[in-house]
């Protein structure tokens, strides 16, 4: 979804670059100028567009970080269980 975004950014970049809205880059550097100004652009809308995707992995890394913790507490208490 992030590359995705990139890519729609990098196309409308390209696109004002071409038609002048936008200054193209110095010599032979318009290329890497394209790819500044969709970094610039894509990285503020993918922070706003994909918060509901980040929420939900960080909801499911914390459930599963749980579940490890509550494990090795298990086994931790076992241990000492048996060996008293």
């Amino acid at each position: 979804m992030r590359l995705s975004i990139f890519v729609g950014c990098f196309v409308v970049a390209a696109i004002a670059v071409n038609f002048g809205v936008v200054p193209s880059g110095i010599g032979g550097s318009n290329v890497v100028w394209v790819i500044l100004l969709a970094l610039v652009l894509s990285a503020p809308l993918s922070f706003v567009l994909l918060r509901k995707q980040r929420d939900e992995m960080s909801r499911q890394l914390v459930s599963s970080v749980d579940r490890a913790k509550a494990r090795l507490e298990a086994n931790r208490t076992r241990e000492d269980g048996a060996t008293s």
